[in-house]
């Protein structure tokens, strides 16, 4: 049986793209396939991939460079759009992560970077990888913001004041508790002004164990 007659299995996470005298026919599904003379097969993964982007270098409105770390899952939806568009699909996906990340996070200053960005960093990404990759016939199910890394000095400079934002807030609970005990001692002193009796029963119960207590009555008329 020579090469042409044998079928063409096509496993379940493969598309086969067929080609006749070099036009696109049809895209074959997974299972076994009689081959026609003339046609040539490619064979297409359809898993899902996951790629991921170098490290972009960002400059905020505030001229503070900002290195961020993006990647992508996808995979190819349209075989023969995938195929005949473009050499390297994926370099316009890339393209347009990339120009997404800019120009989300160029207008920002660093704090607002840092603080609220990374969402709508992501989504804007999102938002142009889809678009990117429809036009090439891959599907990007995510982009995913990983990290943005501020410089050493800056970091630094944040640990800082963290460090002393958490400080300050240890000072301020220990005063709170230290005016509760003044308060709550006030009003036990308060307390024992008003009833002596409560005074001395208090004094006996802090009298170590075995002490003698000794009473004194007044002298009768």
């Amino acid at each position: 049986m020579s090469l042409f007659t044998q079928p063409l299995t096509v496993q379940p996470w493969q598309r086969v793209l067929e080609r006749l005298d070099g036009a696109p026919t049809v895209v074959l599904e997974p299972g076994r396939h009689p081959r026609r003379r003339r046609a040539s097969y490619q064979v297409l993964d359809v898993r899902e991939q996951l790629f991921t982007l170098s490290p972009q270098e960002v400059l905020t409105a505030d001229g503070v460079t900002l290195k961020v770390t993006a990647a992508l899952r996808w995979r190819v939806a349209d075989p023969v759009v995938y195929t005949e568009t473009v050499a390297d699909p994926l370099s316009r996906v890339y393209l347009a992560v990339q120009i997404a990340l800019r120009e989300g996070l160029a207008p920002l200053e660093t704090e607002a970077v840092v603080r609220t960005a990374r969402q709508s960093v992501t989504d804007a990404a999102t938002a142009a990888a889809v678009s990117a990759g429809a036009a090439v016939g891959l599907e990007v199910l995510e982009v995913v913001v990983k990290d943005v890394v501020l410089p050493a000095d800056l970091r630094a400079a944040y640990a800082a004041v963290v460090t002393a934002r958490q400080r300050a807030q240890a000072q301020l609970e220990a005063a709170r508790a230290e005016t509760a005990a003044l308060r709550a001692l006030a009003n036990g002193a308060k307390l024992l002004d008003d009833h002596p009796a409560l005074a001395q029963l208090r004094i006996v119960q802090a009298l170590p164990m075995g002490s003698t207590v000794e009473l004194s009555l007044p002298a009768a008329d």
